[in-house]
């Protein structure tokens, strides 16, 4: 017979308590490394500002910025269009990006309940311009009862549209809702029975002629060229939804980003924004209002 000389030992297993302990340890490390590779990044003189590529006057205010106020505060800007907007938030709250301008405070609220992201909005950089559009219809007035319309299918700016269409008179909400966050589960009166339905906004101006109206951000349909004539109410854009410079929590006290939300303040900007003969950007992004 073979001489097997080796013996079968049962594998051992740690106690519960000091499997648990183990597991504690190890998540706690990897969370300090993460919070030292958040404390860890310096940003230099040199920043990448995020802008969302549907929306094309975002990257102009980058580059006026970037050309006749960023080099008084001593930076260098880099406009950087990623079409993933969870994706860009990320790269900020991780310090790829110095910042991004996207987002109202609305949209960021439900981008950081969703994802746990550390990201703080600084200051309101600029409001845009939302409308109601028709290709059968002159007016508000004009639209028969029953009209079809199209309201964004996201959260942030779906609210947006039916806040837009109360203000108006034209439904009601729940008001036991923040009118903001409104969805269409939470309209309580509709007179003339509008039926509504989500659309995507980037797919709205494409879908106009196959409803009564749309709702949605003039940069998006200006992008989809329809013609701003179409256009059957131009409301002021409210501050409430005006968008943000967004920076990473843990990056706040930077010098260098610092130095940037000085730059997006500086009063030169509002003043273009205002006076700019640009096609992306005039009755496009609009001043930030008083309220």
């Amino acid at each position: 017979m073979p001489n097997n000389d080796f013996e079968i030992a049962k594998k051992k297993r740690w106690p519960w308590p000091v499997g648990i302990a183990a597991v504690v340890i190890i998540a706690a490390a990897v969370w300090h490394f993460t919070a030292r590779q958040q404390q860890a990044v310096q940003f230099g003189s040199t920043l990448q500002v995020h802008f969302e590529p549907a929306m094309a006057g975002e990257q102009r205010v980058i580059e006026y910025v970037g050309e006749h106020i960023a080099p008084d505060y001593g930076l260098r800007l880099e406009a950087v269009g990623l079409q993933d907007p969870v994706q860009a938030d990320r790269a900020v709250a991780q310090g790829q990006y110095a910042a991004t301008l996207y987002q109202h405070q609305w949209w960021l609220k439900q981008v950081v309940d969703a994802n746990g992201f550390k990201l703080t909005p600084t200051l309101p950089v600029f409001q845009w311009a939302f409308g109601i559009y028709s290709d059968r219809y002159k007016s508000i007035a004009a639209l028969p009862d029953g009209a079809e319309i199209l309201v964004p299918n996201d959260g942030a700016n779906q609210g947006q549209a039916l806040w837009l269409l109360q203000r108006i008179g034209l439904i009601g909400l729940d008001p036991a809702i923040e009118a903001r966050t409104a969805r269409l589960k939470d309209i309580r009166e509709n007179k003339r029975h509008f039926n509504f339905k989500e659309l995507d906004l980037l797919t709205m101006p494409r879908a106009l002629n196959s409803v009564d109206a749309a709702i949605g951000y003039v940069s998006q349909f200006d992008a989809g060229k329809v013609p701003r004539e179409k256009g059957i109410l131009f409301p002021p854009a409210p501050k409430t939804f005006a968008s943000q410079l967004v920076i990473g929590t843990p990056y706040l006290q930077d010098e260098n980003i610092r130095k940037l939300q000085q730059a997006f303040a500086d009063p030169r900007l509002q003043a273009w924004l205002k006076s700019t003969d640009d096609p992306l950007v005039q009755g496009v992004l609009v001043p930030v209002s008083a309220e």
